[in-house]
């Protein structure tokens, strides 16, 4: 039965990795994410930061993308069981910089799920599976661990952490705190699973 969440977020974000494309929806099965989910925030022209040869070339500064920034919500009612906010946001990569940031990907597989979601916040749902919140600005996470939250209270801004080719907001749900071993729960958003490149318009409360 797939847990139904609240959009973590308002305005227009574009849907990538959808699970409503494919199982698994990142490619792999490590780390519980077959069911994961991401957004990147777009402007009214459903574009993110425009391309440029500058951008082609080198990696662009975190802060150019409409996302980093933008109030990250709680997208279920729950209880805060895991945080991590240390994790520095870096550099976005297109063009050119994604093809050097992608020979990296096996050493951030390495050093395991937190490596990959950065700074991030879990919580554990009245009805048991855990939703983890990924890729979060450094330092600015609202909530406690313990914290009793509703769906729509702020958590934290989107940011570039972890391993994160631009920011965005990434999302999945799993069966247990440990993601070692976790087994993934598949979700909705609002009771309905958004495909790859549709843009979403999410008004909160």
């Amino acid at each position: 039965m797939p847990v139904d969440l609240a959009y973590p977020f308002t305005g227009r974000w574009l849907t990538q990795n959808s699970p409503a494309n494919r199982v698994p929806s990142h490619g792999t099965t490590l780390f519980a994410t077959s069911f994961a989910i991401d957004f990147v925030a777009v402007d009214a022209a459903g574009r993110t930061a425009p391309i440029t040869a500058r951008s082609l070339l080198r990696s662009e500064a975190a802060e150019r993308f409409p996302g980093f920034g933008q109030p990250i919500l709680a997208p279920v009612r729950g209880v805060v069981v895991a945080l991590y906010d240390g994790a520095p946001d870096h550099d976005a990569f297109r063009g050119l910089p994604s093809v050097g940031y992608a020979l990296t990907q096996r050493r951030r597989v390495a050093a395991g799920w937190a490596a990959l979601a950065g700074n991030h916040v879990m919580i554990r749902t009245d009805s048991g599976p855990v939703v983890a919140v990924c890729h979060l600005r450094q330092a600015s996470i609202e909530v406690q661990l313990g914290q009793r939250v509703r769906a729509g209270e702020p958590l934290a801004r989107c940011g570039n952490s972890g391993n994160s080719t631009e920011p965005h907001v990434h999302v999945q749900a799993i069966d247990r705190v440990g993601v070692d071993g976790a087994v993934a729960v598949p979700i909705t958003l609002g009771g309905h699973l958004p495909r790859n490149g549709e843009v979403v318009e999410a008004h909160g409360g």
